[in-house]
C-alpha cells in the first residue's frame, strides 16, 4: 500500500481549525480523529468536522497500512456531502482517499474537475501530481508540481512531490535535496510525516548504493516513529545489501505482522529464499500467490509482485505475461513498464521487451534493477555493447544490490562471446 499527500493531509486537516487539546500519547492521525469526533459531538450538523475526520482516518491508513480506515473515511465523507453537497474540501479529501485505494484514473479525473473548479488551489496540483505519477504521465506530473512550487515557493507538499519527480527523471541528488528541505520544514509534532520523509531519503540512498547512510537515516526514522512499517521494509533492504539475510527476514516478518498485504508477503517469501530457508519460502510464496490472485482484478493489487513471482520463482512465463498485460492496461509508470518488459523477456519476446524497457528508461529513471533488466534483454538480442553498458550502469549505481552476482556473470559471458 502506497502513501499519498504528505503534508497535503496536514493542510486539509488544519483548515477546519479544530481545538488543539488532544494528548500527545496518540499518533498524529489519532489526535486528528479524536478532535474531529469531539467537534462532531458538539456540532453534528456542521460538515467541516466530517471532512477532518475523513482525512484523519486516511492518515491513520498511512500510519498503520490498514485499508479499513479508507472505508471509514468514505463514510465520514458521505455525512459531509449529505450536510453540504459537493463541498470543495470534502472533494479534495475524496481524491486523496481514491489515491490511497489505488483508483488512479478515477482520482485523476476527479482532481482535474477540482482544478477546473478552483484553478488557483495549490493542493489540487498535488493531487494531480500524485495521480499522473502513478499512471506514468510524468510530463503532466512535472507541470503540476511546478505549479505548486511557483504558486507557493517552499511549501512542503510541493517539495516532497518534486523530490519524487526528480528521482523518476534521474536526479537523485536533487531529490535528496528537496526531501531534506521538506524534513527541515516539517513540524516536530508530525512524527509520522517526519518518519515518512526519512524513509524516502533512505530509499533514495539505498537505490544509489549509499547503504551506510541509509542505515543511519532509518535508525533516525525509528527514533521518530518506532516500528514504522515503511522503515522496516527499507531497513530489510539495507540488511540484504549487507548480506545479513536472517535479519532482513525478521524485519519483513515484523512488517507483514503489522501490514498483512500480499506484496509484503512476497517480500518476506523472497527474503526467506535468499536466507536459504527453502521450506518457509515455498510456503510463503504459495500463500502469496493465493492472496495475490484473489485481488488481481482490484485496483489495490499486488500484480507487479505477482509478475515477478511467476517470472523468477514459479517459472510460469505465460502467467507472468497474462498478469503484466492486465496491469499495463491500467497504468504506464516506469515500474509497471519494467515488470511488463520482464514478462515479455521470460516469454522470449525480446524485441518487444526491449521496446518496453526503453520506454521506462526514457523517463530518465536510474535504478539498478531496470538497468539489469535492460542489459539482460539486450544480451538476448546479441547487442553486446548495449548489454555491457546497461549492466555496468546497474553495478555502478548499486554494487551491493542482489543483482550484482548475475550481472557480473552476464558480463563475463558477454566478454567470451
Amino acid at each position: 500500500m502506497k502513501t499519498y499527500g504528505l503534508v497535503l493531509a496536514m493542510t486539509l486537516v488544519s483548515q477546519a481549525a479544530l481545538p488543539q487539546t488532544t494528548p500527545a500519547r496518540l499518533s498524529p492521525a489519532q489526535q486528528v480523529i479524536e478532535r474531529a469526533q469531539k467537534a462532531i459531538e458538539k456540532q453534528p450538523n456542521r460538515y467541516e468536522p466530517y471532512n477532518v475526520l475523513a482525512m484523519g482516518l486516511a492518515r491513520r491508513a498511512r500510519e498503520t497500512s490498514d485499508v479499513i480506515y479508507y472505508a471509514q473515511a468514505d463514510k465520514a465523507l458521505e455525512k459531509s456531502f449529505h450536510l453540504e453537497p459537493d463541498n470543495f474540501e470534502g472533494r479534495k479529501t475524496q481524491v486523496w482517499i481514491l489515491l490511497g485505494k489505488h483508483e488512479f484514473a478515477q482520482a485523476l479525473e476527479a482532481a482535474q474537475a477540482l482544478n477546473r473548479r478552483m484553478p488557483d488551489d495549490v493542493l489540487v496540483y498535488g493531487l494531480l501530481t500524485d495521480a499522473n505519477i502513478e499512471l506514468g504521465n510524468y510530463k503532466e506530473a512535472l507541470e503540476a508540481v511546478q505549479w505548486m512550487l511557483d504558486m507557493r515557493p517552499g511549501n512542503v507538499a510541493a517539495m516532497t512531490r518534486a523530490a519524487y519527480v526528480r528521482e523518476m527523471i534521474g536526479y537523485a541528488d536533487g531529490a535528496l535535496e528537496f526531501m531534506n528541505w521538506a524534513y527541515q520544514r516539517t513540524s516536530a509534532n508530525e512524527v509520522e510525516d517526519r518518519a515518512w520523509i526519512l524513509t524516502q531519503i533512505a530509499h533514495i540512498q539505498i537505490n544509489t548504493g549509499k547503504i551506510d547512510a541509509a542505515e543511519k537515516t532509518l535508525d533516525q526514522a525509528f527514533e521518530v516513529f518506532p516500528g514504522y512499517h515503511y522503515a522496516l521494509a527499507n531497513m530489510a533492504k539495507v540488511r540484504t545489501a549487507q548480506q545479513r539475510y536472517d535479519d532482513a527476514v525478521e524485519l519483513l516478518r515484523r512488517r507483514y505482522a503489522a501490514a498483512p498485504h500480499a506484496e509484503n508477503l512476497y517480500d518476506l517469501a523472497d527474503a526467506w529464499e535468499r536466507a536459504s530457508h527453502a521450506g518457509q519460502a515455498k510456503a510463503a510464496f504459495a500463500e502469496f500467490e493465493q492472496k495475490s490472485r484473489a485481488e488481481m482484478n482490484k485496483a489495490d493489487n499486488s500484480n507487479r509482485e505477482l509478475i515477478f513471482y511467476y517470472a523468477d520463482h514459479a517459472r510460469k512465463p505465460a502467467e507472468a505475461l497474462q498478469v503484466a498485460r492486465r496491469e499495463i492496461a491500467r497504468r504506464h509508470d516506469v515500474h509497471t513498464l519494467d515488470a511488463y518488459a520482464w514478462a515479455l523477456y521470460v516469454n522470449g519476446d525480446y524485441a518487444e521487451a526491449r521496446k518496453q524497457i526503453e520506454k521506462a528508461l526514457a523517463v530518465g529513471v536510474r535504478e539498478a534493477q531496470l538497468f539489469y533488466h535492460a542489459g539482460a534483454i539486450a544480451s538476448k538480442l546479441n547487442d553486446r555493447a548495449a548489454a555491457s553498458r546497461y549492466l555496468l550502469q546497474a553495478l555502478d549505481l548499486n554494487p551491493a544490490a542482489d543483482l550484482s552476482k548475475p550481472a557480473n556473470k552476464m558480463l563475463a559471458l558477454l566478454e567470451h562471446r
